[in-house]
């Protein structure tokens, strides 16, 4: 099945210990969008500005990622610019230019709108509502929120996620949205709220899933190098969609594996700056990385 995924399309400029990268491809929705399609077809809504090369559009079209919601708006694309210190956990941001993305207004196109599986990417939470508004009846939508949101939209954030059947956001954010220092107290409280899943995403260490069945958790892929964290969360985000829509299946079993399977795709994305390891990554390195995975967390009962 397909996924319908609404966020942002940007260049970003990154600094890392470990180098840099000038004006380059990323933004929530691509980087989402770029993981997702190695399992499911994926339709992209999202605005760019006239200074969007070809060379982009040709790579998301590669990958069979429909842009028929890709709107071009007189001006320029978003830009981000921030930087990373030893501790990659935390990117610095230095600079935002939202341009065309301060007036994105989401429209769906007609062969969008019976779309099964919905990622709501990290936007206004009352744009997220409208995106639900004109979705007809889906059978999973997934979101994602950061603090700015949860600070400044709350209420709106609110009655959005009485709509949401699994939120994707980090521990610190889990812990301001429930005001509970406790992780465990507030990813409860954060479920009340109307997500049946709650997934948190805890960067080098990993992810955590809460649901009314319990707790799972897993480690982050062990790696000897790190590039570039920069769109980990949404490669992470569009693994676990990206599984779950290839599936069909919404249960708790299909949901370890899918963080599994967001995990592997997180893991590959930093070892290189922007999108620059996915465009040469092979399901057949995923599928290898997914067996080791289960290698790395697997061990016997009591004798």
């Amino acid at each position: 099945m397909s996924i319908l995924v609404v966020g942002s399309v940007a260049f970003d400029s990154v600094a890392t210990p470990f180098g840099k990268a000038e004006e380059v491809l990323g933004g929530s929705a691509t980087y989402f969008s770029t993981s997702a399609s190695f399992f499911t077809d994926v339709n992209l809504v999202a605005v760019v500005g006239e200074d969007f090369p070809k060379q982009h559009i040709d790579f998301l079209q590669e990958r069979s990622i429909d842009l028929s919601g890709l709107t071009f708006a007189a001006g320029k694309t978003f830009r981000w610019s921030g930087e990373y210190g030893y501790d990659l956990n935390e990117a610095k941001t230095l600079d935002t230019q939202l341009n065309v993305f301060a007036n994105f207004c989401p429209k769906l196109p007609e062969q969008y709108l019976n779309a099964d599986y919905v990622f709501l990417g990290n936007i206004d939470p009352e744009l997220q509502l409208e995106v639900l508004k004109q979705v007809v009846r889906p059978k999973v939508v997934a979101c994602d929120t950061m603090n700015f949101w949860i600070e400044g939209k709350r209420e709106a954030l609110i009655t959005t996620l009485k709509y949401v059947d699994i939120l994707l956001i980090n521990d610190a954010e889990v812990r301001q949205l429930a005001d509970e220092p406790n992780i465990v107290k507030a990813a409860h409280k954060v479920l009340a709220m109307g997500p049946k899943t709650l997934v948190v995403k805890r960067g080098e260490y990993g992810a955590t899933m809460f649901t009314e069945h319990g707790i799972f958790s897993a480690p982050a892929y062990p790696l000897e190098a790190v590039f570039d964290p920069t769109g980990a969360g949404d490669t992470f985000a569009g693994g676990f969609m990206g599984y779950l829509a290839s599936v069909g299946k919404y249960t708790d079993a299909a949901m370890r594996q899918a963080i599994i399977f967001g995990s592997v795709m997180a893991s590959f994305n930093v070892e290189a700056f922007s999108l620059d390891r996915m465009r040469t990554l092979e399901f057949a390195e995923v599928q290898e990385r997914y067996r080791k995975f289960q290698l790395l967390t697997e061990f016997g009962g009591i004798d």
